[in-house]
């Protein structure tokens, strides 16, 4: 109970505001440039964990000003003012934030208690074991437009208005970092499932099991200073290596390594370019052996040597599964590497046989798969890793049923992506491949880009639905912090090879994907046959997963294969135009894929166009998102002076505008920024 109406509960240090009363202690602090950190707990002091968060520099310096019942904390473009309010005669003591810009403009305000209604801006409800369930609410202008969030299959760009789990599912990467057009980035500073809600005029994020409350706020003058200053404090994505600009290879499932060079082979007598190829999963004995199974791949040193030779780099799938049948699997358990079912049979997944999956929190179960990835596939050749399953995929996803070596799912859940490419990423560093390192991941949590992960959108559906849902996941994924991101072309489930309808599909697809960070080819492709799939057997007679139908450009037909090779050329052709823009990622944290509004914020009807993007400052890219179009409609956004060349034609046309252009099956609406065509003039 505060007995002292005149005591406001402050304390002030060089760069935080403190306030403490009704057993909360509340921490306000600078945390990098134009920055601020806020933190909350229930009867205890500090909370310990960073999660996301890098130290921030020594050279950020708050100003804070302090009065009765006011602190106010300045740090470079970003205020937060503080109010205490004491209440005796009801035994309760509150405080208030507002976080304003440098121009003195609320960006927005924890919520107001209501009057009678006593509403809390931050709310804990006691759960077992000392845990709360935390609730933060704050009041938000109702015309700003929210970007980011990571990765939800909807094509919605605009974010307001609705609400999004804060759980990773296949096809759904739950990235807590929105920015608003009103100038700050909001970063959920915790790794807890939970909820996001962005109302009409109010913003409430929800843990539902947690020690406390922990987030991030950042202010800037547009969307690239905000996606810098998030970099700066969550890790920049690393170098992007040249083979991860061209074109990657690859199929549900090539499943001996004879398979794998024919393919190679075939690329090289077509004189197609192919940077890389993937070997996928099942390649094991089971899961969780981490290695090749020996009769369906002999020599993968000779295979690996061969396709080297030809120019071509090689990644394999990695499941993070261990299988209750895998050598490794007692030995693991024994250990406490695994992660643990807390009621019920001990085990994760059930998909081919019953599984549990390594605990990647876990620092001596991340050295531990590593150690075995790099002796049986570093050691033979193996240059990059595919990270699949990386949510992880639960086969209900229970949360609250599962533990973790560094906590509860439920109270650490969204943690594990970023774990599992860190153990990756690190190990690879300690054998010098700095500069040289992608994991091809299923999913992402905020500051997994640190750790070259580059995101697929998951076992998406091969539908023009599908497709057009890419677009704005690439987008948002970017405006979350994740720059690297791409999609399986032409969608993974259910694309029927000898199809006409999936061949539409794959065309559009490969066009959309031309203009993405990474051109990647992969599917589960069948025929229109009785099974539609190829059945494998060991020699014993036991079977193997099966493998889906071709997927390479010539399985297609031969319109198809030429639209394909048209796109893998013209994806050659802007490699130096790729390049930059990976550098601008690793430098300062900008997107590759990029919004309408991020280059014209001004442009208000650029706010809410949802299948067009820019690719990079200067690239409009409009794909074709309907069965069987042949023209399509394009908005051209305009900052007041801008001339948008159609590329296909050289058509010359103002911004402002709508038009509709001509798009043959082999043709992508694309449009050069003020000339910018980045030599693809004639080549569309």
């Amino acid at each position: 109970m505060c007995n002292d109406a005149k005591y406001s509960g402050f304390s002030i240090t060089e760069n935080a505001i403190m306030w403490t009363g009704d057993g909360e202690y509340l921490r306000i602090e600078a945390w990098g440039e134009n920055s601020v950190r806020v933190r909350s707990s229930v009867m205890r002091e500090r909370l310990d964990e960073d999660w996301v968060l890098l130290p921030p520099a020594e050279s950020s310096k708050a100003v804070i000003r302090k009065d009765e019942d006011t602190a106010e904390l300045t740090n470079g473009q970003i205020t937060v003012i503080a109010k205490a309010f004491n209440q005796p005669e009801e035994g309760r003591c509150d405080c208030r934030l507002t976080f304003k810009n440098q121009e003195g403009a609320t960006l927005f305000a924890e919520t107001e208690r209501g009057g009678s209604l006593l509403l809390q801006s931050r709310s804990f409800l006691s759960r077992p074991g000392g845990s709360y369930r935390v609730k933060a609410s704050f009041t938000v202008s109702e015309s700003e437009h929210l970007y980011g969030m990571g990765e939800y299959q909807q094509a919605i760009v605009d974010l307001k208005g609705h609400d999004f789990e804060l759980a990773h599912r296949n096809s759904q990467a739950s990235v807590p970092f929105v920015v608003s057009s009103k100038g700050y980035g909001f970063l959920w500073n915790n790794p807890a499932i939970g909820s996001a809600s962005f109302a009409k005029d109010t913003m409430t994020w929800t843990a539902n099991t947690t020690d406390g409350l922990d987030y991030w706020v950042t202010a800037g003058a547009d969307y690239k200073q905000i996606e810098s200053q998030y970099a700066i404090a969550t890790g920049h994505a690393p170098s992007m290596p040249e083979w991860g600009l061209g074109f990657w290879q690859c199929k549900l499932r090539y499943w001996n390594q004879q398979q794998v060079l024919d393919v190679a082979r075939g690329f090289k007598e077509r004189n197609i370019p192919l940077d890389l190829i993937v070997i996928d999963f099942f390649h094991w004995p089971h899961m969780g052996d981490f290695r090749f199974e020996t009769e369906f791949w002999p020599d993968p040193k000779s295979m690996c040597e061969e396709l080297h030779d030809m120019g071509i780099k090689v990644m394999v799938s990695v499941w993070p599964q261990v299988s209750l049948k895998s050598e490794n699997y007692s030995d693991m358990k024994q250990r406490n590497l695994l992660a643990k079912a807390r009621h019920g049979v001990d085990v994760g997944m059930m998909f081919v046989e019953p599984c549990q999956f390594y605990d990647a929190t876990n620092p001596r179960a991340r050295d531990y798969v590593w150690n075995k990835c790099s002796q049986n596939y570093v050691a033979n050749g193996i240059d990059a890793f595919w990270l699949d399953e990386a949510e992880p995929e639960w086969s209900t996803y229970s949360y609250e049923n599962y533990s973790y070596y560094r906590g509860d799912v439920e109270k650490i859940g969204n943690l594990y992506p970023s774990e599992y490419n860190r153990g990756f990423y690190e190990g690879q560093q300690r054998i010098g491949r700095d500069g040289d390192i992608v994991n091809l991941t299923r999913c992402a949590w905020a500051g997994t880009q640190r750790y070259g992960a580059l995101v697929w959108s998951g076992d998406v559906g091969s539908t023009f639905q599908d497709l057009r849902a890419q677009i704005t996941c690439a987008i948002n994924m970017g405006m979350a912090g994740i720059p690297w991101f791409t999609t399986d072309m032409g969608g993974f489930h259910s694309g029927v090879i000898d199809s006409p309808e999936f061949r539409d599909l794959l065309a559009r697809w490969c066009q959309f994907s031309c203009f993405l960070p990474v051109m990647r080819n992969h599917g589960d492709r069948s025929l229109h046959t009785k099974t539609g799939k190829e059945h494998i057997y060991a020699a014993d007679g036991s079977p193997r997963l099966q493998s889906g139908a071709d997927n390479e450009p010539w399985s297609y037909g031969d319109e198809i294969e030429r639209i394909m090779i048209k796109y893998i050329n013209i994806r050659e052709h802007i490699r130096p135009y790729v390049r930059e823009l990976f550098e601008q990622a690793h430098v300062d944290g900008q997107p590759l894929v990029r919004g309408l509004f991020f280059e014209f914020p001004k442009d208000e009807a650029a706010h809410s166009i949802t299948d067009e993007y820019m690719f990079g400052p200067d690239l409009l890219i409009a794909p074709v998102t309907q069965q069987n179009a042949v023209s399509r409609e394009v908005y051209l956004p305009d900052d007041g002076n801008v001339k948008w060349t159609e590329l296909h034609t050289g058509t010359i046309y103002d911004g402002g505008r709508r038009v509709r252009v001509e798009a043959p099956r082999d043709v992508l609406p694309v449009f050069a920024r003020n000339g910018a065509d980045h030599g693809l003039s004639g080549l569309i």
